[in-house]
């Protein structure tokens, strides 16, 4: 989706929103600046490299921070969709609360003791043999929330490279046969420039396996 003020992108597994180590050319941000020839492009919020789906990116620097107060002030409501194993001991749907903290391991994140600082909707959508297709809605945005509460309760996202357990580090090749089923589905808000509501869907679909 493109418009005088923003763009809208389906972003894909294995990509990162902006330029790092050896993915410049192939982060979303480059792609599409040389794509639309808009050099002004900025993101206004990150998902995982990891992560497919949705990515708003604000189209002139001054409505930058407009946009960006959305997000800081939580006047956005993003859904996500992922797919974990099913378990039928767990209530849902649920809201997990916590403390997330950086680890010891750089490129990681958990939770610990204190005042909870990420909130997170579980519910389920579906149910196909031993896995399901979930609804995530996060209240937060901290660094791989959804990953950590989900390994918290017992549902490590399928193909999550780093929970519960780091099974591939930031450096190694990716195993493209195997993405991690996490996808920025849906997000909706007011735009704070033209004052209408916005809604959009992503394209792509995770598989819920047997």
């Amino acid at each position: 989706y493109q418009a005088a003020h923003l763009v809208v992108a389906d972003k894909p597994h294995f990509m990162p929103v902006t330029p790092t180590g050896s993915y410049v050319q192939n982060s979303l941000l480059v792609r599409l600046k040389n794509q639309l020839g808009l050099d002004s492009l900025s993101p206004l919020h990150r998902i995982d490299r990891d992560t497919a789906g949705l990515v708003l990116f604000s189209v002139r620097p001054e409505e930058r921070d407009a946009y960006q107060a959305l997000f800081r002030d939580r006047q956005v409501h993003k859904v996500y969709h992922a797919v974990a194993p099913y378990r039928a001991d767990l209530a849902l749907p649920l809201t997990r609360c916590s403390r997330l903290e950086s680890s010891p391991q750089f490129f990681r994140s958990h939770e610990v003791e204190g005042e909870p600082n990420s909130e997170t909707h579980v519910s389920i959508l579906a149910v196909h043999g031993t896995s399901a297709l979930f609804r995530l809605e996060p209240v937060t945005g901290q660094r791989h929330q959804l990953r950590i509460h989900m390994a918290a309760l017992g549902l490590p996202l399928e193909n999550d490279p780093f929970y519960p357990e780091v099974s591939r580090g930031p450096d190694q090749p990716d195993d493209h046969s195997r993405p991690m089923q996490l996808l920025a589905q849906s997000i909706a808000f007011t735009d704070p420039i033209t004052h209408e509501a916005r809604a959009f869907e992503s394209a792509l679909r995770l598989r819920l396996s047997v």
